[in-house]
């Protein structure tokens, strides 16, 4: 290599040298002179939240069937031709209402005949128990007439239960069904279905509890019924909340081992007719705590690898925080630690938030008293 082009390439190394250094001193001026060389951004303008501290209710869901109380399938006890039907088709019927008539002639030629046979075996034996006081006849007649009288009268208590099952009558006030058999239509004692009745009012609404909330439940079931307490309401399929609330009436006395769960039973009142053994709805259980609880937006909560944390206002910058959470109310959350009551946390702004970041607060939200809701 020549002088000529040695220098040449010390020259283009200083040239390259200087201009580096007037960038990088154009860089260090735009920065403000920031000391260490890191740009300065601008603060991120944020809404804030202050935390309080406040009773928070919640309701737990549980899907659930209306059944009625009481519900019986109407077979007769009798054979025989249906000659009578006294109702119609879902109606109401009360106790011991006529139902439904099987032909009675036959049962009460049977009874004319053996109430006939207990007339003539009482006669029987009254003669013979005169004869026997003066020994006119043998004892063992007497004896004979005896067992013949008992039969007679055990004959007449049979076909007198005959006749009197030739009527059915409702053995319950309830709604009847739709009959099953008509006018005319024999009908087989012991298995002919002929309809069925079950109770309206009240009605109970039967739903699946988790074996871990028996402590729970059995502390409710145990609590003095209020009729205007609403600790347990139904949702209907229509998604309309049936207007009068129910209460706890029994827990099933085992829990069933393939789900781990147990039977919880409500009642309700059914003045209207709304509610129908086989209607599936949603029962609402209320959560109620004494204790206040630390309650925030939702959206105030940002998740990273499983875990949730908040950014919390301090001074003019911001603290990311950890925070355990609890049950979600509608839009809001129970935070159950990591923040505390008074504390500011940011609502909107945080996609652009780093731990220790400016800030630039807009006015702070306001929401409060207590929360009731659907919780998730």
């Amino acid at each position: 290599m020549d002088i000529t082009t040695k220098n040449l390439m010390q020259m283009k190394n200083k040239i390259v040298l200087v201009s580096f250094s007037i960038l990088f001193a154009a860089m260090l001026a735009s920065c403000g002179g920031n000391k260490g060389g890191i740009p300065k951004f601008p603060p991120t303008q944020v809404t804030a939240y202050t935390v309080k501290s406040e009773k928070a209710s919640y309701y737990s869901n549980y899907p659930a069937t209306v059944v009625a109380l009481n519900q019986i399938e109407i077979r007769p006890e009798v054979s025989g031709y249906l000659t009578n039907i006294y109702f119609e088709d879902g109606q109401h019927v009360t106790k011991g209402m006529k139902l439904y008539i099987i032909d009675q002639q036959q049962y009460q030629a049977a009874y004319n005949v053996a109430k006939a046979n207990l007339n003539k075996a009482k006669q029987d034996y009254d003669r013979y128990n005169e004869l026997a006081k003066s020994n006119a006849i043998a004892t063992q007649t007497l004896e004979h007439a005896l067992e013949d009288l008992k039969a007679a009268e055990s004959n007449l208590n049979a076909v007198e239960t005959n006749l009197r099952n030739s009527i059915i009558t409702a053995p319950f006030s309830g709604t009847i069904g739709i009959s099953q058999v008509k006018l005319g239509s024999a009908v087989t004692a012991g298995q002919t279905l002929m309809n069925t009745l079950s109770s309206d009012n009240p009605m109970a609404v039967d739903f699946s509890v988790d074996e871990k909330e028996i402590g729970r439940f059995t502390e409710l079931l145990n609590k003095k019924n209020n009729p205007k307490d609403s600790t347990f309401t139904i949702v209907l399929p229509d998604q309309s909340v049936y207007p009068y609330p129910g209460h706890l009436i029994l827990l099933d006395r085992a829990v069933d081992p393939l789900t781990g769960t147990i039977t919880a039973r409500l009642v309700f009142p059914n003045n209207k007719d709304l509610l129908r053994p086989g209607l599936t709805c949603n029962v609402r259980v209320l959560n109620s705590s004494a204790r206040s609880s630390i309650v925030i937006p939702y959206k105030a909560v940002s998740e990273q690898m499983g875990e949730y944390f908040v950014f919390v206002i301090v001074g003019n910058k911001v603290s990311q925080r950890n925070v355990v959470l609890g049950r979600t109310i509608n839009d809001m959350v129970i935070v159950q630690s990591g923040l505390n009551a008074g504390e500011e946390i940011v609502t909107q702004g945080m996609q652009k938030l780093r731990d220790n970041s400016p800030i630039i607060v807009a006015p702070a939200e306001t929401k409060t008293g207590m929360h009731t809701a659907n919780g998730k």
